[in-house]
């Protein structure tokens, strides 16, 4: 059953903003102006504005996190299944369902930013169904998905369960999946207003989209073989 999460209602003003990530260390100076930035440069902070214009040494993914930088692996091959999978599930969706869908993407194909929070996310999967307000700058600014899915790597669960979570919901998401490979486990959290609503839905049960008319999705499908990395 549903249950109504302690997510709690996001006030007007910006007080995230001016909390310490907590893998900032207090020691470090932060980057100044937009950069070339390495993965060294993980837990040194830095302005949204000069984020968001930097470019970026391959090999490894780069978020901005409540004005930190963010550098993690490629995720292995377990976790890249999986998104495939996902993928694979709303592209056949959208061939059985024209219209509906006006955009999906992965995570090098779109960005969700939110200045106030100073955060520059790249979900796993997202899918937005209303087309874009422009295609001018600001476009991964004021065009946030209606869907997204995060597949939950080792080390990134209070990214993922926590961070997230609060982000998507100020940026105007309307449902957050989170799969979780090693419980097996899809926790699909649908907007109610200000707070989320959760429904856990185990590797053997059926969920059905509200966003999206007639699918149905096992996460045991998604999941694949049993293999955690």
């Amino acid at each position: 059953m549903a249950t109504v999460t302690e997510t709690p209602t996001i006030p007007p003003t910006n007080p995230i903003a001016t909390t310490p990530h907590p893998i900032a260390p207090a020691d470090l100076p932060a980057l100044d102006g937009p950069r070339r930035l390495v993965p060294s440069d993980h837990g040194r902070r830095m302005a949204f504005e000069d984020f968001i214009r930097c470019d970026f040494e391959d090999g490894c993914l780069y978020e901005l996190a409540r004005g930190v930088i963010v550098v993690t692996e490629v995720p292995g091959i377990h976790h890249g299944r999986i998104v495939n999978r996902t993928s694979d599930l709303f592209s056949q969706y959208n061939r059985e369902h024209p219209g509906i869908i006006n955009y999906r993407a992965g995570g090098g194909e779109c960005r969700l930013r939110l200045p106030g929070m100073r955060c520059d996310r790249h979900p796993d999967q997202a899918v937005y169904l209303s087309p874009p307000p422009d295609t001018g700058p600001k476009l991964w600014t004021r065009w946030a998905p209606d869907l997204v899915v995060e597949i939950v790597s080792e080390g990134g669960e209070e990214r993922d369960y926590g961070e997230k979570r609060e982000e998507y919901l100020r940026a105007g998401v309307r449902e957050y999946w989170i799969l979780n490979p090693r419980t097996r486990v899809l926790h699909a959290l649908q907007r109610a207003g200000d707070v989320w609503e959760e429904e856990t839905v185990n590797a053997d049960q059926l969920y059905r989209c509200p966003l999206l008319p007639g699918l149905e999705v096992r996460p045991d499908d998604l999941f694949g073989p049993g293999v955690v990395e």
